[in-house]
C-alpha cells in the first residue's frame, strides 16, 4: 500500500489536474479532501479536453471516486458536471461515486451572501469566485449548515432550514435582499435530491476498508497552499485549509499511513484575483508569461497575473506542507526567454527575510531579490526524457531542488498525459 497527498504550492492553478489524472493509473481510488466549485482541474486525454470543478480527477479514468467531508458541495453544480461528462461517454454511477454523508452544502442564499458582500463598496475585495464557498463554509463552523446526510431525511429537513434562514434572513434584510421562505428552500433541494441520493456514502469508512486492503489511495487537493486560511496571504485566500494536513481531516481517514507528499508548482507564477505577489511583473514580461501560458481562470475565465517563480514562497509552501517532492509544470512557457528570474529573498523595513512576513496586504513596501539564470533557447514542449531536456533547462530545475530541499519528482512539458517526465514515481518511493 502506498498513499499519495497532491496540493498545489502556489496560489492555486499549478496544473494539478494534468498531474493527478497522470497518477492515477496507478491509484485504487482518488478523493478531494477541500474547497468547492471555485476549484478548476483542466485535464486533457487524446486530445479532449475535460473541466473538473467538483468532481475528482480520477473519474476521466474509471477510477473509484470519492467526495469528502471537507467539501462544500453545491449539489446542483456537480449534477451538472456530472451530465456534461456523460455527454463524454464518461460513465459515472454510484459504483464509481461517492459523496461524504457529512459534506456541507453550498445554497443559493449562500452565493447571493457571497457576491452581495464582494460588491460592498467599503469592503475588502477579496476576489472569490462569487460561489458561496466562504459562506458555507461560515455555516458548517456556525453548526447551521445543511448536509448530504439531511437529503436522507426529510422529516427533519424543513426544520434545518427554518434554522439556517433565521441567522440568514436578518442578514439578507440589511444587505437589501429579499428574505426566503424555507418552502422555496426545500423545493430548491428536492430538485436535485432524487439525482444525487445514490452517491450518499459513508466515505471515512470506505477509504479506511481500501487502505487495508492495501490499496493506493489519491488525495487531491484543491487550490494551493498560498491560498491556506490559516498558512496564506490572509485576508487573501479561500476559506479552507488547503495544505496537507488537511487531507486527514477532510475525509475522516486519520493519519495516512505510507504517505508521499507531492506539491504542484508552475516554472514561474501566477496569481487570481486580489492580494500581495512581490513577484509580479505588470509590464512585457508578464504578458509574455500569461500568452504564453494561456492564462486565464479554468472556473471564472479571469486573466491571471504573472510574475517570476518566488522560491521563498515555495520553500515556505514546502516546509508547511511537509512536501516530499515537487511535479514541475509548464516548463515550456520559459524556452523563448534569454534570462529568467527566480526570488531568493525580500527586504522588508530594511530587514532581510527568508518568509514572507505577515500583514503585507500588498507588495508595494517589499522588495524582491533575484538571482538571473541563463535561459535555453530550445525547445522542450513534448519532451519525454531527462536526457533531451536543453543543459540550461536542467540547470533550473536543479537550481530549483538545490534552493527548496526536496527533488523534482515529475516535470510536465505539455498539457497532454504523455508529456511527463517521470523521476520518481510517488506511489512507489515508500
Amino acid at each position: 500500500m502506498s498513499n499519495v497527498i497532491v496540493i498545489g504550492s502556489q496560489w492555486g492553478d499549478e496544473g494539478k489536474g494534468k498531474i493527478v489524472d497522470w497518477l492515477s493509473f496507478n491509484a485504487d481510488a482518488v478523493v478531494r479532501f477541500q474547497g468547492g466549485h471555485n476549484a478548476g482541474h483542466t485535464l486533457v486525454v487524446d486530445g479532449e479536453v475535460y473541466k473538473l470543478s467538483l468532481l475528482p480527477s480520477g473519474v476521466i479514468r474509471g477510477k473509484k471516486s470519492f467526495i469528502g467531508n471537507g467539501v462544500v458541495l453545491d449539489l446542483q453544480a456537480l449534477m451538472k458536471e456530472i451530465k456534461i461528462l456523460e455527454k463524454k461517454k464518461i460513465k459515472i454511477d454510484e459504483n464509481i461515486l461517492g459523496i461524504s454523508q457529512s459534506a456541507p452544502l453550498i445554497m443559493s442564499y449562500h452565493q447571493e451572501l457571497d457576491k452581495a458582500r464582494e460588491s460592498k463598496i467599503n469592503g475588502i475585495k477579496i476576489g472569490t469566485t462569487g460561489r458561496g464557498i466562504g459562506p458555507a463554509y461560515e455555516d458548517h463552523v456556525g453548526r447551521r449548515a445543511l448536509r448530504v446526510c439531511d437529503l436522507l431525511n426529510k422529516d427533519k429537513l424543513k426544520d434545518k432550514i427554518d434554522s439556517a434562514l433565521s441567522h440568514h434572513n436578518p442578514i439578507r434584510k440589511g444587505l437589501g435582499i429579499t428574505e426566503l421562505k424555507t418552502e422555496f428552500i426545500f423545493n430548491e433541494i428536492e430538485s436535485y435530491s432524487d439525482f444525487i441520493k445514490p452517491f450518499i456514502k459513508n466515505v471515512w469508512k470506505e477509504l479506511l476498508e481500501l487502505q487495508n486492503e492495501n490499496k493506493n489511495i489519491l488525495f487531491e487537493g484543491a487550490q494551493g497552499t498560498l491560498l491556506d486560511i490559516d498558512h496564506g496571504t490572509y485576508p487573501f485566500v479561500t476559506s479552507s485549509n488547503t495544505i496537507s494536513a488537511q487531507a486527514s481531516i477532510g475525509t475522516g481517514v486519520g493519519l495516512i499511513k505510507n504517505c508521499f507528499n507531492l506539491g504542484i508548482t508552475k516554472s514561474y507564477l501566477t496569481r487570481v484575483g486580489e492580494g500581495p505577489f512581490p513577484t509580479e511583473q505588470s509590464n512585457e514580461i508578464g504578458e509574455k508569461l500569461g500568452l504564453l501560458g494561456k492564462e486565464f481562470g479554468t472556473v471564472t475565465g479571469r486573466k491571471r497575473r504573472c510574475g517570476w517563480l518566488d522560491l521563498v514562497l515555495l520553500r515556505q509552501s514546502v516546509n508547511i506542507s511537509g512536501l516530499n517532492g515537487l511535479a514541475l509544470t509548464k516548463l515550456d512557457v520559459l524556452d523563448s526567454f534569454e534570462k529568467i528570474k527566480v526570488c531568493t529573498s525580500y527586504t522588508y523595513k530594511n530587514k532581510l527575510y527568508d518568509y514572507l512576513p505577515l500583514g503585507i496586504d500588498n507588495s508595494d513596501s517589499i522588495k524582491t531579490n533575484y538571482v538571473e539564470l541563463d535561459g535555453w533557447n530550445e525547445k522542450t514542449m513534448g519532451v519525454k526524457d531527462k536526457s533531451n531536456l536543453p543543459t540550461n533547462a536542467i540547470k533550473y530545475i536543479s537550481f530549483i531542488e538545490e534552493f527548496i530541499g526536496i527533488p523534482v519528482t515529475m516535470l510536465s512539458t505539455s498539457p497532454e498525459r504523455e508529456d511527463t517526465i517521470l523521476f520518481q514515481n510517488p506511489f512507489k518511493t515508500n
